[in-house]
C-alpha cells in the first residue's frame, strides 16, 4: 500500500454555483426560485443541515413540506430510477404507500424531472409547502439531489422499520453542482477481505455523501481477491490468507459483477486496482514463473512494504498482466484501471520505467485509461492518465516531485494526502484502530485543506478530484470500517463537492453534528470527535 488509443474520457473542471444554475433548464410548472410561499403551521422543522454543503442554498423561513399517506412521487421521463430509489427509502420508515405516478399535478407530490439540458451532476431542489421539485440534466444529478432531500428529512427516515414520524423537510431553494468530478473512496480488500454485502454496505454509506468513485484495492502482498480464469492459484492459494494470518477470501466474477452493478445503481464508478510491480507477493507465491529466479516465495501475512517485485524482463509477466487486466476491463464498465505503482523499492528505476511503458500499452489496448499512485510520475506517464497523490503534504518532497512530474506530462491528480485523507490514520494517540505513520488525523485535519493549493505548482485545473482511502491492516469488521470512516469521509466528500469559498470549519462541524443521529438510525458506528458538538439526546 502507499505508506509513505481509445478516446480518453475528460473530467470536467471546477463548476461554480452560477454554472450549476445555467446547467439546469427550467422545468414546466416548477415554482420560480424568487417566489417565497406562505409559512405553514405545525411543529418546528430543523434548519437545513446538509453535507456536503450545496453550492447555493436559500432557506425559506417558516416553510416546510410534510410527507403524509397521500404523498406520491411524480416522475417525468428518465427519472424512474431516482424515483424508485427514493420511494424505497420513504416506504420502509414511514409505512406510507408512496406510490410512483407519471401523470397528474405536483400538488402534494415529490416531483422528479430530467430536464434534458446541461450535464454532469448539477441539480436543482425546491422544497415548498405543497410540493417538492427536483430536477437535473442527468439521472446522476437526480440521484445526488435525492441524497440532499434525505438529509432534509428527519434522521428516522433512514430506519429499516416503520417509525411514527412526523416527516417534514424545511423549505429551501438549492442550486447545486460538484466542484470536482472525481469524489472517491478506496477500500482495501487485500489486507483483510470484505464480502460483497460488506462492500455494498460501504457503498451505501459513501453514496449518502455524493461519493461517485469506488476504488477497490484488489491485490497486495497479503492477498489476491479477484478470480481470473486459467489462473486458479491466485485465489485458491494467493487469496487464502490476510494480515495476521486470517482466512482471506476472494470475489468470483459473479461477485465482482454484483458489486459493480450495485455501485452503478448509485451512480458510482468502480475503479479496480491490481498493484504492481511491487506489492505482489500473493501473486508471486501463487505462480513461481512470475519470479525472476523461478522460485515462489512463501505467503506473507505481515505489514512491511517494498520487498516484492514482478520480474520485469520476463514475457510471462505481461501475459499475466494482460490476462488479469483484460478480464477486469471486461467486467468493469468504468473508464479506469488502477495499476498501483507505489513503493516499488525492489524494482530498479529503469525496470520500473519499462514496466510502466508495457502496462500502459496493455491498459490502452483494453480500452481503459491508466490510473496509478503518483509514484508513476517518476517514469513516462501517458497524457490523460490519472495520478493519485498519497504522501503527506508536509515532509514529502519526493512525493510532491513525482506528482508535479505527472502533471507536466499531461496527467491529472486525484488528491489523497495521507495526513488529511487517509481514513486508516488514528484520530488520536489512543485510537484503538489504525496507524500513525502520517500523523494523527482528527476531523478538522481531514477537512481543512484545499486540493487546488496543497502542492506548489499544482492548481485546480490539474486536479481531477479527491479520494479517501481506507487501508485495512487493522480493519476487520463493519464496525471498524464505520468507526474509521465516520466522520472523516463526509469531510473529504465535502472538499470534493463544495466550492472552496463555500466551506468553513465552524459551519461544517455543526452540519456534521446533525449526521450523528442519522448514523445511529442507519446502524453505523462512528468516532464521537470532541471537535464536533454532537447532539446529547
Amino acid at each position: 500500500m502507499p505508506s509513505r488509443a481509445p478516446r480518453r474520457p475528460r473530467l470536467p473542471r471546477v463548476l461554480t454555483a452560477s454554472a450549476a444554475t445555467a446547467a439546469l433548464a427550467a422545468v414546466p410548472g416548477a415554482p420560480a426560485v424568487a417566489a417565497v410561499p406562505l409559512p405553514t403551521a405545525g411543529h418546528a422543522v430543523a434548519a437545513p443541515q446538509v453535507v456536503p454543503a450545496p453550492a447555493s442554498l436559500r432557506a425559506l423561513s417558516g416553510v416546510s413540506f410534510s410527507l403524509t399517506r397521500r404523498t406520491r412521487i411524480l416522475v417525468r421521463p428518465g427519472a424512474d430510477r431516482a424515483g424508485t430509489y427514493l420511494a424505497g427509502i420513504l416506504r420502509r420508515s414511514t409505512g406510507y404507500p408512496v406510490p410512483i405516478s407519471r401523470t397528474g399535478g405536483a400538488t402534494g407530490a415529490i416531483a422528479l424531472s430530467l430536464t434534458g439540458g446541461g450535464g454532469g451532476e448539477a441539480y436543482r431542489l425546491s422544497v415548498r409547502r405543497d410540493s417538492v421539485w427536483l430536477s437535473s440534466g442527468t439521472p446522476a444529478g437526480l440521484f445526488r439531489g435525492v441524497q440532499t432531500l434525505r438529509q432534509l428529512l428527519p434522521p428516522a427516515i433512514e430506519s429499516a422499520t416503520v417509525r411514527p414520524g412526523p416527516w417534514s423537510a424545511p423549505g429551501v431553494e438549492i442550486e447545486d453542482a460538484p466542484r470536482f468530478a472525481w469524489r472517491g473512496t478506496m477500500l482495501d480488500v487485500a489486507r483483510h477481505f470484505f464480502t460483497v454485502r460488506q462492500v455494498e454496505r460501504y457503498i451505501d454509506t459513501a453514496a449518502l455523501y455524493k461519493v461517485n468513485m469506488l476504488h477497490l484495492h484488489l491485490s497486495d502482498d497479503q492477498g489476491w481477491r479477484i478470480a481470473i480464469p486459467g489462473r486458479p492459484r491466485l485465489t485458491s492459494y494467493g487469496g487464502s490468507t490476510a494480515v495476521g494470518g486470517g482466512p482471506g477470501g476472494f470475489y468470483t466474477e459473479r461477485d465482482f459483477t454484483e458489486i459493480v452493478r450495485y455501485a452503478a445503481e448509485r451512480y458510482m464508478t468502480v475503479v479496480p486496482e491490481i498493484d504492481g510491480p511491487g506489492h505482489t507477493n500473493a501473486a508471486l507465491a501463487s505462480y513461481a514463473e512470475l519470479n525472476c529466479d523461478g522460485h515462489a516465495p512463501p505467503l506473507y501475512t505481515g505489514t512491511d512494504v517494498g520487498f516484492s517485485s514482478l520480474c520485469i524482463g520476463k514475457p510471462v509477466t505481461y501475459e499475466f498482466l494482460d490476462d488479469v487486466l483484460g478480464r477486469l476491463a471486461k467486467f468493469t464498465p468504468g473508464p479506469y484501471l488502477h495499476i498501483g505503482g507505489d513503493e516499488a523499492m525492489s524494482t530498479k528505476p529503469a525496470d520500473y520505467a519499462e514496466y510502466l511503458r508495457r502496462i500502459e500499452e496493455i491498459v490502452r489496448r483494453h480500452g481503459k485509461t491508466l490510473t496509478g499512485w503518483a509514484d508513476i510520475g517518476a517514469a513516462t506517464v501517458p497524457r490523460g492518465a490519472i495520478a493519485q497523490y498519497w504522501q503527506p503534504a508536509k515532509g514529502s518532497e519526493e512525493g510532491t516531485a513525482t506528482a508535479r512530474a505527472a502533471v507536466r506530462q499531461g496527467a491529472r491528480l486525484v488528491m489523497s494526502p495521507a495526513d488529511h485523507a487517509y481514513l486508516d490514520m488514528k484520530y488520536t494517540a489512543s485510537t484503538p484502530l489504525g496507524q500513525d505513520w502520517a500523523g494523527l488525523v482528527e476531523v478538522r485535519d481531514a477537512y481543512e485543506w484545499d486540493p487546488g493549493t496543497l502542492i506548489d505548482g499544482v492548481s485546480d485545473k490539474d486536479v481531477a478530484g479527491v479520494e479517501a482511502p481506507l487501508w485495512t491492516e487493522t480493519i476487520v469488521s463493519d464496525h471498524d470500517i464505520d468507526y474509521m470512516t465516520l466522520p472523516r469521509l463526509p469531510a473529504i466528500a465535502e472538499i470534493g463537492w463544495t466550492p472552496q469559498n463555500g466551506r468553513s470549519w465552524n459551519d461544517f462541524r455543526l452540519r456534521l453534528a446533525a449526521q450523528g443521529p442519522r448514523w445511529a438510525v442507519l446502524g453505523r458506528a462512528y468516532y464521537p470527535s470532541p471537535q464536533v458538538p454532537w447532539p446529547t439526546s
